[in-house]
């Protein structure tokens, strides 16, 4: 999806003047309906400066300058907006009720520094998260009396995750709350209870996908398909998300429960795109974004929205809250995608390269291609030969993938605390500033 950036009514896309036309509308159409926009029209080219050693930071008033050398910025930044310019073929316009008219720049480092405070999020939610593993256990074993396939659902629950997904629900939660001055014991357990399901929906999907992609270890520990057979791992799997149904259920809340099944939706989906890869660049992008939201940026987003709504919040809150999490997803998400190509095994808790080894082309794949067009037959054949996996690896790293990857997960990570920032101040919002910070410092 595009990049949000500063304050007005419209979003635009840099894109290259269509030839084909409508073909390449309607891929535009599904892209930002599946990223949570909403498509209106194409629109007038919009020509990319180049070479600017200072540009006013969108809607700011004021010059940057880049932290790095102009001509690796400007390649750098050229190449990410050009992801969108091949992916549209076209400048078209969005539409949200949360936006300010919103304007891109292309050719530097996204607007900053960010902003820092001096806030520890876990240690501000301490009551709302200490407990929450232990919470989660003991409805996922109060449903049954099947010892085996409770063991295998409390699996991964057993505190050692970092539960990021509750704790930026419970941080938008206070945040609104606070803004809303609505701050009810009632509304704050409801939004806890949408923190829990975040995480076992989160968690379900990870015991599904490593009977998916048969892996060997997850956080540092033998992963659940090593330890089970694989047929009832994928049974305690959905059995995770009876529960989480359940607990959505006692919410009694028709919006919420609506929210919260698209999650499911877009998972699925999300898994089903994550198994197929397309033959063109353009669709390659296109498809790697989709896929992106659906398995990673939907949850964060619609859990958010759903705290966001249970906190009494209008249209246009909710929607903020929804954009807020779909950027930091993405952020998320492309981080990670960058850490599977600098991070050891033991760093990362599972094997380095493990997307590559999988079959998948990520963002600093694509990116390389860029440079590297030999890895188009690798991606189409999902890395199977012999000598594929170690030769992408080396060619990612030959590349500006990694830069490149770095630059996109920083401009969503940036409109995701541009929207934070129109919350009342308080500790709950610092901490959606923080936890942006947070996502970008993974990549150190």
């Amino acid at each position: 999806a595009a990049p949000l950036l500063s304050g007005g009514t419209v979003a635009t896309i840099v894109g290259q003047p269509m030839a084909a036309g409508a073909g390449q509308i309607g891929a535009a159409r599904s892209l930002f309906t599946a990223c949570g926009a909403s498509f209106i029209q194409p629109s007038s080219v919009v020509a990319s400066c180049a070479g600017a050693a200072r540009v006013k930071a969108a809607g700011a008033g004021r010059s940057i300058s880049s932290n790095s050398s102009l001509s690796t910025a400007n390649s750098v930044a050229a190449t990410v907006s050009s992801l969108y310019e091949r992916t549209q073929k076209a400048t078209v316009t969005l539409h949200h009720p949360c936006m300010r008219g919103y304007s891109s720049v292309h050719t530097q480092q996204p607007a900053g520094p960010i902003r820092e405070y001096n806030i520890d999020p876990y240690i501000l939610l301490d009551d709302e998260l200490k407990y929450i593993f232990e919470d989660i256990r003991q409805e996922i074993s109060r449903a049954t009396n099947h010892q085996e396939l409770n063991k295998i659902a409390v699996y991964y629950f057993d505190g050692q995750g970092k539960a990021f997904r509750p704790m930026v629900a419970m941080l938008m939660a206070k945040a609104l709350n606070y803004h809303m001055q609505n701050e009810n014991s009632n509304i704050v357990n409801a939004q806890r209870q949408i923190a829990m399901i975040s995480e076992m929906i989160h968690t379900a999907s990870l015991v599904h996908d490593d009977v998916i992609d048969q892996s060997f270890a997850r956080r540092g520990k033998p992963s659940v398909n090593v330890l089970w057979n694989h047929k009832k791992v994928t049974q305690a799997g959905d059995y995770i998300l009876s529960v989480a149904s359940m607990l959505l259920a006692r919410l009694k809340h028709d919006e919420v429960t609506h929210i919260l099944s698209q999650v499911l939706t877009d998972l699925v989906q999300g898994e089903f795109m994550q198994l197929g890869s397309k033959e063109t660049e353009n669709e390659r992008f296109a498809h790697y974004f989709t896929k992106t939201y659906r398995k990673t940026a939907s949850l964060i987003a619609n859990s958010l929205k759903a705290v966001a709504v249970l906190s009494g919040a209008d249209e246009q809150m909710a929607e903020l809250s929804f954009q807020y999490g779909r950027n930091l997803g993405l952020a998320f998400q492309f981080v990670d995608d960058l850490l599977d190509f600098v991070s050891s095994s033991e760093a990362m808790g599972k094997p380095a390269a493990a997307d590559l080894k999988l079959g998948l082309a990520t963002a600093p794949v694509l990116f390389a291609c860029e440079k590297f067009p030999e890895l188009n037959p690798m991606i189409l054949r999902r890395f199977r030969e012999p000598g594929d996996v170690e030769r992408a690896y080396e060619l990612v790293h030959q590349s500006q993938g990694l830069e490149q990857t770095r630059f996109l997960a920083r401009k969503h990570c940036i409109e995701a605390l541009r929207l934070a920032s129109q919350i009342s101040e308080s500790p709950y919002q610092k901490g959606l500033i923080v936890v942006g910070d947070f996502v970008l410092n993974r990549m150190k």
